[in-house]
C-alpha cells in the first residue's frame, strides 16, 4: 500500500510574473513595476561591487570545503541579489537575523571571513560579535531566527526606537511552524520586521510544489494581514527597491512585510549533497543564464556607469579577499575544551562549575602524562565573546 497521500490538484490560477526592474537581458523594464523605480546608478554600482566580491568569497570557500579545510559550507551561489539587497537596505543600527546559507550577507555587513567561517570550521558556534555587527547567530534550525527577529522588533517598538529587524529565510523554512508563528505575531503586534524569503525552489531536495499549493509564498502574507511582494530574486535592483521600501515602512510604524525573491541555488545544498538526484543539469543551466551579476553588469555598461577600469578594480578587490580567506584558513585551530562551559549561563551554576573543574583536572593529568605542564593555549577568534 502506498503511503503517498497526495491528490492531483488542477489549479486554475497560474503564478504571476515576479516584479522586476531589470530583465534577464540587462535592459530596464518599461512596464508598470508596482510603483517601484530603478535605484540611481551609483547605488546600483555599489550593489554590483558587493555582489562580485561576495561571489568570489563564496566560490573560494566552496573550494576550501572540497579541500577538507572546512567541515561544511552551504553556498549561496546564484542568490547574491537577494542577500546583498537585503543587507544594503538596512541602517547600521538595524538587526539582521540570518540562516546558515547567508554567509555573504554577513560579509557584506562587515564581518571578517575568519569570523564567518569559525563555525563551519568547528571553532565556535558564532565567531563574530553579534552586538558589534548587529547580526544574530546564523540559524541552522529552520525558521527559529524568524521568531527571534519578531521579538527584537517588538522590543524596539516598545522602547520607541527606530530599530528594524530583517530576517532571511528559505522557501523550506516557510513550511515550519516557527515561520507561521513569526508571521502571525509580527502582524498582530505590528512589529517593525521584514521577512525576506529566498525562494531557491528546493528545501534541500524537496521542490516547492511538494511543499505548498499556493501560487507564491508572497500570497500567504494576506492571510496574516501584512503586505507581500513577489519579486525577481535575481534582479538586485528590484530586490533593493522593494526591500528598502519595506524597511522604511517598518521604521515608520507600518508593520511587517513579506518579500519573496524568486531565485535558484546553483550549487548543491551543502558539500554532502548530490543535487543530480533531484534536478537536472539542464535546469541549472537555465538559471545560470539568469545570473544576477551578469544582468546588472550588462545594464550598468549600457548606461555608461561601469567602465573597464572600474570592473577590473572590483575584480582585483575580490581576488584580494579570496587570497586573504585562503590564508586565514591555513592557520591551525587551537581549541580549548574548557570553552564548552563558557557563555552557557550569565552567572555560572555550581553544577556546571563542578563539571568544569573535573574536566580541567583531567586535562591537566593528560598534559602531565604527555610531558606538558598545562593544556594547550586558548585561541579564540578576535571579536568573539571572551
Amino acid at each position: 500500500m502506498s503511503l503517498n497521500v497526495e491528490s492531483p490538484v488542477v489549479s486554475t490560477a497560474s503564478a504571476p510574473q515576479p516584479l522586476r526592474l531589470i530583465d534577464d537581458t540587462g535592459h530596464a523594464v518599461t512596464d508598470d513595476a508596482g510603483g517601484f523605480t530603478l535605484p540611481d546608478p551609483l547605488t546600483l554600482l555599489g550593489l554590483y561591487r558587493q555582489m562580485v566580491v561576495a561571489r568570489r568569497f563564496d566560490v573560494q570557500v566552496t573550494a576550501l570545503t572540497r579541500q577538507g579545510r572546512l567541515a561544511t559550507y552551504p553556498s549561496a551561489l546564484g542568490q547574491e541579489a537577494c542577500e546583498i539587497a537585503a543587507v544594503a537596505s538596512l541602517d547600521p543600527g538595524d538587526w539582521l537575523f540570518p540562516t546558515y546559507r547567508d554567509s555573504i550577507a554577513l560579509l557584506t555587513r562587515g564581518v571578517k571571513p575568519e569570523h564567518i567561517l569559525a563555525s563551519f570550521r568547528g571553532e565556535w558556534h558564532s565567531g563574530y560579535d553579534q552586538y558589534e555587527h548587529r547580526i544574530a547567530p546564523q540559524a541552522t534550525p529552520l525558521a527559529t531566527q524568524a521568531l527571534h527577529a519578531v521579538g527584537l522588533a517588538t522590543a524596539s517598538k516598545l522602547k520607541r526606537d527606530s530599530t528594524v529587524a530583517l530576517t532571511l529565510l528559505g522557501d523550506g523554512a516557510t513550511s515550519e511552524g516557527d515561520a507561521h508563528e513569526a508571521f502571525n505575531f509580527a502582524a498582530v503586534w505590528q512589529a517593525p520586521v521584514v521577512f525576506v524569503v529566498q525562494n531557491n525552489q528546493f528545501a534541500i531536495s524537496v521542490p516547492l510544489d511538494k511543499q505548498m499549493r499556493c501560487r507564491t509564498i508572497a500570497d500567504k502574507a494576506i492571510g496574516y494581514g501584512m503586505p507581500g511582494f513577489y519579486v525577481d530574486g535575481n534582479d538586485v535592483a528590484a530586490m533593493y527597491a522593494v526591500t528598502s521600501a519595506a524597511v522604511d515602512r517598518a521604521r515608520t510604524g507600518g508593520g511587517p512585510t513579506l518579500v519573496e525573491g524568486l531565485t535558484y541555488r546553483i550549487e548543491a545544498h551543502t558539500n554532502s549533497d548530490d543535487p543530480s538526484r533531484y534536478r537536472t543539469a539542464g535546469d541549472v543551466d537555465v538559471w545560470r543564464r539568469r545570473d544576477p551579476i551578469e544582468r546588472l553588469e550588462t545594464y550598468l555598461v549600457s548606461i555608461g556607469a561601469l567602465s573597464d577600469r572600474e570592473r577590473a578594480g572590483i575584480r582585483d578587490e575580490a581576488e584580494d579577499l579570496a587570497a586573504a580567506t585562503r590564508d586565514c584558513m591555513t592557520l591551525p585551530v587551537q581549541a580549548d575544551p574548557l570553552e564548552l562551559f563558557d557563555h552557557v549561563y550569565a552567572t555560572p551554576r555550581p553544577a556546571l562549575a563542578e563539571q568544569r573543574a573535573f574536566l580541567a583536572a583531567e586535562l591537566a593529568e593528560h598534559a602531565a602524562l604527555a610531558g606538558h605542564t598545562a593544556p594547550p593555549p586558548v585561541s579564540t577568534p578576535s571579536g568573539a565573546p571572551a
